[in-house]
């Protein structure tokens, strides 16, 4: 895939505060890519780099082999769209649809008629004529995305366009902008704090975490592999188990906890065991039993929680609180004794940090 953008080793500072920190991404052509994490990671302050709105302290920003990165924001032709729409009030949905094309010298004619078809594609060509005051919260966001596309941007940035949204047009808009944004094959970043809505729209997610890019791929991928500790918590592998491997038998691995308890692993289904590990699992990963033959991580139940689908337990063990899952058709009392039997599909193998 050509890389149509490529972010390499940036570094910003507020003051005397390190945002980012030698932090490296590329964007095939055509590709979505997302960043994610929670608030103060570095995800907006990445966005605003590339858009030109800050400057960085080092480092260097290409786009289709150009170098950006000290070109003022109006000389790099990217497309943005942002979490408060940014629409101009006084002028139609039309004239704001179009307003990038005059600004690069379009011709009034050609200017009205590539809106108008960029307006039928998003929906609103019924609306081209409102003020933007007169529509919802959900049109004025297709408005905004209109706007973006119309130019024919070399990258389209994205910055929480969805926050706000009510759940369903959250939904709704986020398979429109997809749609939309396959169909154009157009580059884009994605920044989000919503984990749902990243993985659902993006061909990559680059979890981001004080200024660093933790993981960046697939999000069957990180779903399922996590790289380290920070991800597998993020992706929602509640539970962290430190192991030591004792046997090792071809495929077949047992390991140890640190009370001693045995486990049997298949590196068929985990992949490479190193000897020591950690095994990180969901709560849909620890299967609680009370079948003393088990092998499995000896635990205390304690509170008992119902999900429609199975009672979820908060479990004292050796290697601390572990949250697990048990059958419906078997509730079990608050504690009361049983054992943690790894379901490899809900669980990983990580190197311990």
């Amino acid at each position: 895939m050509t890389q149509a953008l490529t972010v390499q080793n940036l570094t910003a500072h507020y003051g005397t505060t390190k945002v980012l920190e030698d932090l490296s991404l590329s964007v095939g052509s055509g590709e979505l890519v997302s960043l994610l994490g929670a608030s103060g990671c570095g995800k907006t302050t990445t966005l605003r780099l590339v858009a030109g709105f800050l400057q960085p302290t080092s480092g260097k920003i290409t786009l289709g082999g150009k170098d950006l990165t000290r070109l003022p924001a109006y000389k790099r032709d990217i497309g943005l769209v942002f979490q408060n729409y940014a629409l101009f009030p006084h002028l139609s949905v039309l004239d704001n649809v179009g307003f990038g094309l005059k600004q690069r010298g379009v011709a009034s004619a050609e200017r009205e008629k590539r809106a108008r078809a960029m307006l039928e594609r998003v929906g609103l060509s019924q609306l081209a004529d409102r003020l933007p005051g007169a529509l919802s919260g959900g049109q004025k966001q297709r408005v905004a995305l209109a706007r973006a596309l119309v130019i024919e941007p070399p990258l389209l940035m994205f910055d929480e366009p969805l926050s706000n949204l009510d759940a369903k047009m959250r939904v709704d808009m986020r398979v429109e902008i997809r749609q939309l944004q396959r169909a154009n094959g157009t580059t884009s970043v994605y920044v989000t704090h919503d984990q749902e809505e990243a993985f659902s729209i993006s061909d990559r997610v680059a979890i981001m975490n004080a200024g660093r890019i933790m993981q960046l791929d697939t999000p069957e991928t990180l779903y399922q592999r996590p790289a380290n500790a920070f991800v597998a918590r993020f992706v929602g592998f509640e539970n962290l188990v430190p192991l030591k491997v004792t046997k090792r038998d071809g495929a077949s691995v047992t390991a140890q906890t640190r009370d001693g308890s045995q486990l049997a692993l298949s590196q068929d289904r985990f992949g490479e065991i190193p000897d020591d590990f950690v095994l990180a699992a969901r709560a849909d990963g620890l299967a609680v039993t009370t079948d003393a033959k088990a092998e499995g991580i000896p635990a205390t139940l304690g509170l008992r929680t119902y999900l429609g689908r199975a009672y979820q337990y908060q479990c004292e063990t050796a290697a601390g609180t572990l949250v697990a899952n048990g059958a419906l058709s078997m509730p079990q009392e608050p504690g009361s004794g049983a054992k943690l039997v790894p379901v490899p599909d809900q669980c990983c193998v990580l190197k311990p940090e």
